[in-house]
């Protein structure tokens, strides 16, 4: 596939669609199928500690709902709190999907606040990076260490909008500016979206994807808001590429002309 304006180039590969989804907390394997559908990602992220695919002989394996032939899957390390668990966890994904390079990785602070540890993390990163693989990091959004990331070798960086399944959307715009704007690599969102306009801010921002699960997973109708945050993504997309307007603060600008007017 060529890459368009509209399109998403990531570790050299082209795909169609700017938004990630995860696989986790629905109800069950049918109806993650159904949302990722519905999402239209072709990018879509599997917590290996967690979610079966081939790790577990005789149990259900997501694999076998989401074909690689179809999907492109990004392992990642939810789970994980130290360098040591994260790169050993992503070479045993690395092994069981046939040396797949493309990885997701976190390392978390603690369980309370699923923060990510930015030194286990950079640690991990060189590991990582060192061995092959083409790492997309889960951040913080403090812009330095995102730079950091990527001049380690790192193939997009994923700041926090807010803290993982808080639904509190971007707290910290001016931040994830800051990154975008110094980023040589795809900046991406991951985690804290709760609804389609925290998608759509997020693109109009500038943001090259969006990451999410729990928006999707938790929704009244997952597959529904699936579909919605499709939409979003685009739009914001969309919007970012026609360029907003500029804010005029204290005054206005008739929509209607001003001159020409009967009777004038």
């Amino acid at each position: 596939m060529q890459p368009s304006p509209h399109s998403l180039t990531v570790a050299g590969r082209t795909y169609r669609s700017r938004l990630l989804v995860g696989t986790g907390k629905y109800k069950d394997f049918a109806e993650t199928r159904a949302a990722i559908d519905a999402a239209g990602a072709e990018i879509i992220t599997v917590a290996i500690r967690r979610t079966n695919i081939g790790q577990n002989a005789g149990e259900p394996n997501l694999l076998d709902v989401l074909p690689p032939s179809q999907f492109t899957i990004l392992p990642n390390t939810a789970g994980c709190y130290t360098a040591a668990d994260a790169v050993r966890t992503l070479r045993l994904a690395r092994e069981l999907l046939d040396g797949h390079a493309l990885c997701k990785l976190e390392v978390l602070g603690d369980p309370a606040s699923l923060f990510p540890n930015m030194p286990e993390t950079l640690q991990a990163a060189r590991t990582l990076v060192s061995e092959g693989f083409e790492v997309m990091v889960y951040c913080t959004d403090d812009p330095i260490q995102a730079r950091m990331l990527e001049d380690i070798g790192c193939v997009a960086v994923m700041p926090l909008a807010s803290l993982i399944g808080s639904g509190m959307g971007i707290v910290n715009p001016w931040n994830l500016r800051l990154i975008i704007d110094g980023a040589k690599v795809p900046v991406l969102v991951d985690a804290g979206v709760g609804t389609a306009s925290d998608a759509a801010i997020a693109m109009e921002l500038g943001c090259d994807g969006v990451l999410m699960n729990t928006a999707i997973a938790h929704a009244r109708d997952p597959v529904l808001m699936a579909s919605a945050m499709k939409k979003a993504v685009e739009a914001g997309r969309e919007a970012f590429l026609a360029g907003r307007m500029v804010r005029k603060h204290y005054s206005a600008d008739p929509s209607s002309p001003t001159t020409g007017l009967i009777g004038s």
